[in-house]
Order: C-alpha cells, then sequence, then structure tokens
C-alpha cells in the first residue's frame, strides 16, 4: 500500500507499507513464538516489577494515533523497546504477591487458537462445540474438585462477576423476581451476610446489586478468623425483627488477605434452614481442592448455592477463566436471562445458551484452555504442582523463623502466610513497610502487603506455575538481607 509521507521543501514522499494479511500469520507467529521463548529463558534474570516512576511510559507513547499505515516491524520493534521492560512479570517465578495468574504453556497455545477462530460463545448456534466443549469441561472440573453430581458449571471472567451473578440471585430469590421487574423502591431492605475475611468483590456487588453496602452485613469471626455461627443466627434474628428482609450468606475459603476459611456445615445448614441463598468464594484455595487431603477445609461445600473458583489463579488457565458452580442454574438463569428475538435458534429445542448464565451477552471460548490444561498435565500433575507449593511455604516459614526480628503473624494457609519485623527498638509498621518498598524497588522478587488485627503486614504466596524450591529458597536470603539493612538504618 502506497501511502504519502512529509518530504522537503513540502513536496510529499510516496512510500510502501505493506498492510498485514492472514497468510503472514505464519512468519509472525513464528517471530512471536521465537520472541516468547526468550522471554521465558531470561525471565528469571528480570526484575519481577520494574522500578519506574508513573509516566515513564506514556512519555514514550505518541500523543496522538498515525494517520497512515505502519509496518509490522516498527510496531513490533516498538513493543520489544517499550513494553517488557514496563511489566510487571506475573509469569516469573519469584512472584509471590497477590496470587498468581497463572499461564501455562498449553493454555497459551489453546489461547491462540480460540483467537484465531474469534467465536463469541453466547448461544449454542454461535458455537456449538464451544458451548459443548464447556459443558464437558465443567463436568470434568466438578470430577477434579470432589464436587456432588447436582453442581453444574459456567465460566465467567473473573470471581467479581460470578459473586455478583450469585448476589443479583440472591436478590431476586427472596424478592420472587419482582426486582428485576419493578426495581427495588418500596421493597423491604435485603441484608446479606459475610464475614471480614471476604474480598471486597463482595463489597462491590452489594453496591452494583443495588441493595447498598449499608446492607451487607460483616458478620464476627472467631479466634480462627472463620465467620462465628451463633452470631450469624443472632444478626439474621435482629434483622427480622427491624424489618429486613435476610437474603443471603457469602461464605469464605481461603481468604485473599490471610487464608481465613469459614466452617461451611454450619453456616451452610443455617443459610438453609433460614431459606437463605448462598454462595462461597473459593477463588483462590479451591484450585486446591483438587488434591483430596485438603478438601477439609470445605466441608459441607454440597450446601452451597453458589461456589467460585478460578483455575486462572493456581491451576494454570491463563486469565481470564473462573468457574462459578450452581446447585440449581435455574434460579439464576431466571435472574440473568433475557432473550431477544434475534437471540432465539429456530430449529432446535434443549439446547444450552451460557449467556444466560451470565452477566455479559458475548462470551470468549474459553473451555478451550481448561480442555488442553486437563489433558497436558492430568489431574496426577497438577496435584503435585500444588502439593509442592504448599510443602515449600511450610519449609519457607521454618527457615525465615530463623531470621532476627522476621515474626510470622499469620502460619500457613496452604500456600499462603504473612510475616513482620518486629521486637526491637522501632516502630515495627514503618519498618515492615520500608522492608517491603526496599525488597520490591530492588525486583528479585515481588510482596505485596495487607492488614491483620491492625497490624501491617507482608503476604507471601507461592503459585506461580513453575517455579521451583530454588527460586522460592532465594526468598529467604532477599529477605534476610532487606531486614538487616533497614532495621540497621531505623
Amino acid at each position: 500500500m502506497w501511502v504519502q509521507n512529509g518530504g522537503c521543501c513540502g513536496n510529499p514522499i510516496k512510500i510502501c507499507v505493506t498492510i498485514m494479511k492472514y497468510s503472514d500469520l505464519r512468519d509472525w507467529y513464528d517471530k512471536v513464538a521465537n520472541w516468547a521463548d526468550r522471554y521465558f529463558r531470561g525471565l528469571k534474570d528480570r526484575p519481577v516489577r520494574p522500578n519506574l516512576d508513573p509516566g515513564e511510559i506514556l512519555q514514550q507513547i505518541p500523543t496522538s494515533p498515525p494517520q497512515h499505515p505502519e509496518s509490522m516491524e516498527a510496531i513490533f520493534a516498538d513493543f520489544e523497546r517499550i513494553i517488557p521492560d514496563g511489566m510487571t512479570h506475573w509469569q516469573h517465578p519469584r512472584f509471590f504477591a497477590y496470587f498468581n495468574s497463572n499461564s501455562a504453556p498449553v493454555s497459551m497455545i489453546a489461547d491462540q487458537l480460540a483467537n484465531t477462530m474469534g467465536a463469541i460463545c453466547m448461544l449454542w448456534q454461535t458455537s456449538p462445540a464451544g458451548t459443548e466443549l464447556e459443558i464437558a469441561m465443567m463436568d470434568w472440573m466438578r470430577q477434579a474438585l470432589g464436587l456432588p453430581q447436582p453442581f453444574q458449571g459456567v465460566i465467567q471472567d473473573s470471581a467479581t462477576s460470578s459473586t455478583l451473578s450469585a448476589v443479583l440471585t440472591m436478590r431476586e430469590t427472596a424478592l420472587n423476581w419482582e426486582g428485576n421487574r419493578i426495581g427495588l423502591f418500596g421493597q423491604l431492605p435485603l441484608r446479606i451476610y459475610t464475614s471480614n475475611q471476604t474480598h471486597s468483590s463482595v463489597d462491590k456487588a452489594i453496591r452494583l446489586a443495588g441493595l447498598g453496602q449499608a446492607n451487607l452485613v460483616k458478620v464476627p469471626t472467631s479466634d480462627n478468623l472463620a465467620m462465628d455461627p451463633q452470631a450469624l443466627v443472632e444478626c439474621v434474628n435482629q434483622d427480622r425483627k427491624h424489618g429486613y428482609l435476610p437474603c443471603g450468606v457469602i461464605g469464605c475459603i481461603g481468604g485473599t488477605s490471610v487464608g481465613a476459611s469459614d466452617n461451611l456445615a454450619e453456616i451452610l445448614k443455617i443459610a438453609k434452614t433460614e431459606k437463605m441463598y448462598s454462595h462461597v468464594d473459593a477463588a483462590w484455595a479451591g484450585s486446591a481442592m483438587i488434591c483430596p487431603e485438603y478438601r477439609s477445609i470445605w466441608a459441607g461445600i454440597d450446601l452451597a448455592d453458589s461456589v467460585v473458583i478460578n483455575p486462572h489463579k493456581w491451576l494454570g488457565a491463563g486469565f481470564d477463566c473462573s468457574i462459578q458452580f450452581l446447585r440449581q442454574p435455574e434460579k439464576q438463569i431466571r435472574t440473568l436471562s433475557m432473550k431477544s428475538a434475534y437471540l432465539e435458534t429456530l430449529e432446535q429445542t434443549g439446547i444450552t445458551d451460557y449467556s444466560d448464565w451470565c452477566i455479559p451477552l458475548g462470551r470468549r471460548f474459553r473451555s478451550l484452555k481448561i480442555w488442553f490444561l486437563l489433558r497436558a498435565y492430568g489431574i496426577s500433575g497438577l496435584q503435585t504442582m500444588i502439593r509442592n507449593h504448599v510443602q515449600w511455604t511450610h519449609d519457607l516459614v521454618n527457615l525465615l523463623k530463623e531470621i532476627p526480628f522476621v515474626e510470622i503473624v499469620t502460619e500457613p494457609n496452604l500456600s499462603l502466610f504473612t510475616f513482620r519485623v518486629s521486637g526491637g527498638d522501632f516502630d515495627s509498621i514503618e519498618v515492615t513497610r520500608s522492608v517491603l518498598e526496599s525488597i520490591n524497588r530492588e525486583g528479585k522478587i515481588y510482596l505485596t502487603q495487607t492488614t491483620h488485627q491492625n497490624q501491617f503486614v507482608i503476604r507471601f504466596t507461592i503459585g506461580q506455575f513453575e517455579t521451583t524450591w530454588e527460586q522460592v529458597k532465594m526468598a529467604v536470603d532477599v529477605i534476610r538481607c532487606h531486614v538487616e539493612k533497614i532495621v540497621s538504618q531505623s
């Protein structure tokens, strides 16, 4: 393609730019694959998080879009020059922050195939194979996690959407679906119950569902940070007396802050007795239920109406891939389904349209990466990875306990624990914060923080798909070095 470019003395110069075609994919796939190979080979030598100031990347991007086509060579060169060094590397073997968002190699391949086909898997007729593969994969995952037969699954984008879907279903079930029809004005105020260990996505769901933050009741917890069942009963009884309508309970398994879990057998039984819809947020820890020995953590899960786990966190099914299991899908379908004439499938009956189970109409072909993942690694391979991470976490904690001034605040819950710097003549909060900032500026490992019982603590979680014990053990030296440096300066 010939385009005009500015020349000297105001005379335009014509240059030839080749617009990329589908026929060019083979060459560019090779180039991208070669770059990816170099990237992963060198990933351990990069800082996990770049030491940048806000705006440094923005300054390298033109302020206006190009008027004329640019060559793929120029675009790719700019990508290599600007982007990788400005990224936090979530696939880094020493990424010990948040919860890992893993992307196993087979998941990348599957996503590339899905992207190539570009299907919108909203209806059976728009993607028969996509729909039916999702049905099969949801049952594979149900079996892998030990969930009972009544549960059926749907792939959402993230736990936020899964929890919002469940909260909307709580609302409509309690109002006999009148909320969708006439709105919430004039209805009894609805109440939902959870503990202070649940993820902030629960609070967000309450707001987006129109219930109001004040109607999310944070039930007191016991010494092990689990929701107190008796306190739950008392909250429900008091709310009924004051004219509220209790409509839902949200349980927590492996909370994001320190990994706390509720006693599901007790709180879900209460929810059932009180005729409240129940949802369990097991977004991170749910993946570990692929190992039977950890399932005692969520004993009683069979009583739940809705459960969310994120295979993109610990199982390697690249983001986004969140599974919501439903004991009675019909309730959520009745809450979320909206069929226009142009979305009807005229020639078939008895089909599954997964868009009826979700908030978005459009859906990506996410089941493909689960299919590839489970076949490529097998249940046993994924179990070995998770068991290693849990064991390494305990081993790491034992090593950290030997470092002066390092205090383990919360012992490991699966592969998550917290620590702080204390025991000296210094401000523990200030020194712990300084240690965390110093570690992250260096970039050898990446950690994040939380607040636990009014203490500023550092979270550490192992979950990267291909990390090794050697990479984990390196963290001990990093932490020791920065603790010694900061304490000596305090």
